[in-house]
């Protein structure tokens, strides 16, 4: 009698050990909960739960990366895109994120997807393309912001791709040409004027003095001689005749 009892206590004693002794890891909590009541949070290491009384759920604290599914955005400037993006977040308050939300993975997934939405709508294509670390920001704050009451911090959000129409890509490279001639003329019309208030000052100093203009006909003639031409035309100014033409009269 004693032998059958001694073994009924072993195998019971086998049985609801493993359900008495729970060990959560380094990365792990466990949410307890007494008569279906919060009681604590414990862990890491070893920890001891009461058979049908007490019950656990199980929560990581470790980064969670989320792959975002591709979105159809309509930006400010009606373009439509596909944009797909990467969350990262984790979670701090194990309590906040067993009873706020039935599924924070799920529940954080869909936040995600109708953010970047609203998000991105209120910028133009432009500014999708070109200042992404800025909306990463704005995404990943507005993110935390809602999940904050679920105990989940969202890090950081990263926008992987912008997926554009065929004819919008060639808009845009319309675009892109005609804005770099646009630049190449005003940057001609800069120089141009700013030649012409260099040849402005030249022929003021020059005609400040007489002699000067005369000495600079004479090397604009050497220049052109040295380039052996058979036939020169030269115009002779007034100035310099005009002591001959007294002369003569």
């Amino acid at each position: 009698m004693t032998f059958t009892l001694m073994t009924y206590l072993i195998f019971t004693l086998i049985i609801l050990l493993p359900m008495v002794i729970k060990i959560m890891r380094e990365y792990e909590r466990a949410v307890v909960f007494t008569f279906g009541r919060f009681t604590s949070v414990k862990g890491p290491g070893l920890i001891i739960i009461i058979p049908l009384v007490q019950q656990i759920e199980r929560v990581q604290l470790r980064t969670v990366v989320m792959d975002v599914p591709s979105q159809d955005v309509i930006s400010r400037d009606n373009v439509s895109v596909k944009v797909n993006a990467v969350v990262y977040f984790r979670v701090i308050d194990p309590e906040k994120a067993i009873i706020q939300v039935e599924d924070y993975i799920t529940a954080t997934s869909q936040l995600a997807q109708t953010t970047l939405r609203s998000v991105l709508g209120q910028h133009e294509l432009d500014e999708m393309l070109a200042e992404r670390e800025k909306l990463n920001s704005d995404i990943q704050q507005n993110l935390d912001q809602q999940t904050d009451t679920w105990g989940i911090k969202v890090s950081n959000v990263e926008i992987k791709h912008v997926d554009i129409d065929e004819s919008m890509i060639r808009a845009i490279a319309k675009q892109a040409e005609a804005e770099r001639e646009r630049r190449a003329k005003v940057i001609h019309a800069e120089g141009e004027m700013q030649a012409s208030h260099k040849l402005l000052e030249a022929a003021n100093v020059l005609s400040q003095n007489p002699q000067s203009m005369q000495l600079r006909y004479l090397q604009t003639l050497t220049e052109i001689a040295s380039e052996k031409n058979s036939t020169i035309a030269f115009p002779i100014p007034m100035d310099i005749l005009t002591p001959f033409i007294k002369k003569v009269s």
